[in-house]
């Protein structure tokens, strides 16, 4: 199959994208979080091909991406609390890198579930994203748009780096602004869960929901998870990859390349051979993360060995898809 390219802003790239998903394809497109493998989210076989392409166990859920908030209610059934908890969520993050999951309707049937009674639904904010949802009239799902387990791509030529030839289109829209997926929230139950961290912080959630449930990162998923990223391994690079709590002892190994933030190079120097120099705020490294990995990945060194990244609140999303990656 021959993959083609589209830039985000050409005329005919959102027509093109629906006709792909209208005659049951699938296509990536860029969303603010990563990009997305988008196919059509209602349709059981639309969203096998989805699963096909990436290589995806069944049992993974997907997300649905809607155009508007509106378009969200009818795919759940809510109780009043869980209905006041996923309009708090909504109007403080809609559209927007979080993910809210509440018991599916009707209307959704087993496939995006993997099964499971809940479904994950979210609106994007990046507007090609959500064109492309209030053009096709129907929830799309759209999983990362790479071979699963590899890492999230964020840039087109990290698609193509892994689907190249097996999906029919990519939409440039050049580097996602986030870089990390959406922060998945459960609205069910005594407490409303964090599933996933993700773009979205702790503290910002825990401003609308006080008394969010938040596990720790690379925790193992429950049976009734609707979130994508808690099953398998996940963000993983294609060769041997360490996390390690200190480089020290690394820096003048020449089979190990070393991913590190900017104040550990600083103090390192100039004599440490560094795969990637993220920076060392949580949102910047999160946002520089998944491209890292992927330039690593092309440099083809031996072995990547990862700084480990404080263990907070702050830095939880970046946690938990290092303790994946590397698992």
């Amino acid at each position: 199959m021959q993959t083609r390219v589209l830039n985000e802003h050409d005329p005919a790239a959102v027509a093109a994208v629906v006709d792909v998903l209208q005659r049951g394809g699938v296509c990536a497109l860029p969303t603010e979080t990563v990009y997305g493998l988008a196919g059509r989210g209602l349709d059981d076989e639309c969203v096998r091909a989805i699963y096909a392409a990436k290589g995806r166990p069944a049992d993974n859920p997907v997300i649905l991406h809607v155009g508007a908030v509106d378009d969200a209610w009818p795919l759940w059934v809510l109780s009043t609390v869980e209905e006041r908890r996923a309009a708090l969520l909504a109007q403080a993050f809609w559209p927007g890198p979080l993910t809210i999951v509440a018991e599916a309707s009707d209307v959704v049937p087993a496939v995006p579930r993997a099964g499971l009674s809940r479904v994950a639904v979210r609106v994007p904010r990046h507007a090609f994203a959500r064109a492309v949802a209030v053009a096709l009239g129907e929830p799309f799902a759209a999983p990362s748009a790479n071979l699963s387990g590899r890492p999230s791509p964020t840039t087109a030529a990290d698609v193509l780096e892994t689907l190249r030839g097996r999906i029919p289109l990519v939409v440039d829209g050049g580097a996602c602004s986030a870089g990390i997926e959406s922060s998945v929230v459960d609205v069910i139950g005594a407490r409303p869960q964090l599933l996933r961290p993700g773009a979205l912080s702790v503290l910002e959630l825990k401003k609308v929901l006080p008394d969010l449930d938040v596990r720790r990162p690379g925790s193992a998923a429950h049976v009734d998870d609707a979130s994508p990223g808690l099953r398998h391994r996940h963000y993983a690079p294609a060769l041997p990859t360490l996390l390690v709590s200190e480089v020290d002892s690394l820096w003048s190994d020449d089979d190990v390349a070393l991913v590190v933030d900017d104040v550990t190079a600083a103090r390192l120097g100039p004599r440490a051979g560094f795969a990637a120099v993220l920076p060392a705020e949580p949102r910047g490294y999160a946002r520089a993360l998944y491209a890292a990995l992927y330039r690593a990945e092309r440099a083809q060194p031996a072995r990547l060995a990862v700084l480990q990244v404080p263990d907070d609140e702050a830095w939880a999303s970046v946690r938990d898809r290092l303790l994946r990656a590397t698992a």
